[in-house]
């Protein structure tokens, strides 16, 4: 598989998922540049980089300008920035659900947006969310972030239907708790709420995987290779499952 002249724009690009995605797109011949806040991060993966904040347009608008004069016309986005808080829903503010939603949802429309002009005058395009199984069941005092990877999966299948004749393809991948820095920040939450020692909530999260595994990294990276593909050029609108057979 070569993606030779394609070049693909991957956010959260500075640890976990998004690193090992942006790794394996620019081994298979991809020109990468990764997204991200915090630039000593970026810095560690030794691939093009722009500092930005999902979340703002403007600031999206701006990184996008920039790795174009860098690196040419965009062929792919892979929006992988994410972030999860855990409360009650009874304890829920109206900024924690906006916070969850604006770097979750509203992120991923920013940056595909961003992409469009430039996929439909090449007629080929990948527009590719790292969601998760919380965008396909719910998830107990998680219910915004749930609510927000919903919103990924339902943006997906629209635009996926509104881009459907033009070489564009749109998708969401959908993994399981898998084993970043993300799931380390999870079960320090779990540890402290709970009082936990570390093996027992490592495997109260492990445990809705019947597979009794986290899903790693290398994996969802094959997925979103695949998804670049000409192999994949039918599949489309689609929200991909990781999670062991979970759902």
């Amino acid at each position: 598989m070569t993606l030779a002249g394609k070049h693909i724009i991957v956010t959260g690009g500075g640890s976990g998922v998004g690193a090992k995605i942006a790794a394996e797109l620019s081994a298979n011949g991809a020109k990468v540049t990764i997204l991200g806040r915090r630039e000593s991060a970026l810095q560690k993966q030794n691939l093009p980089y722009q500092i930005c904040d999902v979340t703002k347009a403007a600031a999206v608008a701006d990184a996008f300008n920039n790795a174009r004069a860098d690196l040419g016309p965009i062929s792919g986005v892979v929006a992988n920035a994410g972030a999860a808080h855990s409360v009650p829903f009874a304890k829920m503010s109206a900024d924690q659900l906006q916070d969850m939603l604006a770097v979750n949802l509203i992120g991923v429309a920013n940056v595909w947006q961003a992409a469009l002009q430039d996929m439909k005058a090449d007629g080929w395009g990948r527009l590719i969310a790292v969601s998760s199984t919380a965008g396909l069941k719910g998830y107990p005092y998680v219910s915004a972030y749930c609510a927000a990877k919903h919103g990924v999966v339902g943006l997906t299948r629209a635009v996926a239907l509104e881009l459907a004749t033009t070489g564009i393809t749109v998708n969401s991948i959908c993994p399981g708790f898998t084993e970043t820095p993300l799931l380390e920040r999870s079960v320090e939450n779990i540890i402290a709420k709970t009082g936990m020692s570390a093996d027992a909530a490592y495997q109260s999260l492990r445990a809705g995987n019947p597979q009794q595994r986290f899903i790693q990294t290398d994996e969802v990276a094959a997925m979103a290779l695949w998804l670049c593909s000409e192999g994949a050029r039918s599949v489309t609108g689609q929200a991909l499952s990781m999670s062991g057979g979970e759902i």
